[in-house]
């Protein structure tokens, strides 16, 4: 399982604010802490940065190199094509090609430049499954959109199958929980789509998503599971959520030592079956395990999702 850093993120005030200060010691302190929590790979998200990208991201580069080093590898996540040029270039440099591009969506005008750069830099690339229409509502379409649009551009433009990492899009609870199950059945179907089948990455915290702060781990944790039993590759998470982290190893390591990972292997199993848990499965009198029952009924849509659903 790849685990991509999603700390350095603009969206984030602090981020933002050092950012436009260039404070490097922010950077490499995050860069350093986010390696450590057990991040394989960093998302660099700099927002658009239509003037000043390449410049941001020269500068940006450096300051997580020394934080993490200059064998981490970098997800470049801009639009902005002539600063995700400059990252590759200076890894490139550096002696390492260790980048993910992230992303192309299946509009042409992005198809058309964004994967002859992961080609020519030898990149992963990841690719979305939305079109200039946006997002496809069923999973069905979103697979479609992947076997027709994204993956013959990847090979009509010579990127390898095991360097292209399709997300199919993860929605939020919060106003999208109809398609929260969907990208579950995206991910199962994608496995199977081809031989070799291509890699399967999703942004995980997505799901909880205009959701109160507490409970987005819950539901951020129970959804990995869940897209673990499918066939996932790869996700952008957030690595000092150690309760996830956890979650991820119970799943790994098979471990059901405790009540908790019992119960999240039998979700994994379930799933990846084709089905769900029963409320047999679940003590209801250990409230961990109430929780996580309640909050597969919510991802698979079963009950409405409303802030206040871990108490009815």
């Amino acid at each position: 399982m790849l685990l991509i850093g999603e700390n350095i993120h603009i969206i984030a005030p602090k981020v933002k604010e050092a950012l436009n200060a260039r404070d490097g010691a922010f950077f490499v302190n995050l860069a350093r802490k986010q390696k450590e929590a057990g991040a394989n790979a960093l998302d660099l998200n700099i927002g658009p940065q239509k003037k000043a990208g390449p410049e941001v991201m020269d500068w940006l580069v450096d300051c997580v190199q020394e934080g993490a080093g200059d064998d981490m590898m970098l997800s470049f996540d801009t639009t902005n094509l002539a600063a995700i040029e400059v990252g590759l270039k200076k890894i490139k440099k550096n002696g390492h090609a260790n980048a993910i591009i992230n992303s192309t969506s299946a509009e042409e005008e992005r198809l058309a430049v964004v994967p002859p750069l992961a080609a020519q830099y030898g990149a992963k690339l990841i690719a979305l499954t939305m079109a200039k229409e946006g997002i496809p509502i069923n999973a069905e379409a979103r697979v479609t959109l992947a076997m027709e649009k994204l993956m013959p551009r990847a090979q009509e433009v010579g990127i390898p199958m095991e360097n292209l990492l399709i997300d199919p899009l993860v929605l939020t609870v919060s106003g999208c929980q109809q398609y929260v199950p969907h990208c579950i059945e995206a991910v199962r179907m994608l496995k199977m789509v081809a031989d070799p089948s291509p890699l399967v990455n999703v942004g995980l915290s997505n799901v909880s998503n205009a959701v109160p702060t507490p409970m987005r781990p819950l539901l951020n944790r129970v959804y990995m599971v869940m897209l673990m039993a499918v066939g996932l590759d790869a996700a952008i998470i957030d690595p000092f959520d150690t309760d996830l982290k956890e979650a991820i190893r119970i799943v790994q390591q098979r471990d059901a030592a405790s009540a908790v990972g019992a119960l999240y292997l039998k979700l994994h199993d379930a799933v990846a079956a084709g089905a769900g848990i029963e409320s047999t499965d679940v003590d209801m009198n250990d409230p961990a395990q109430a929780e996580i029952w309640k909050t597969v009924q919510v991802l698979l849509n079963n009950v409405i999702y409303c802030e206040q659903y871990l108490r009815l």
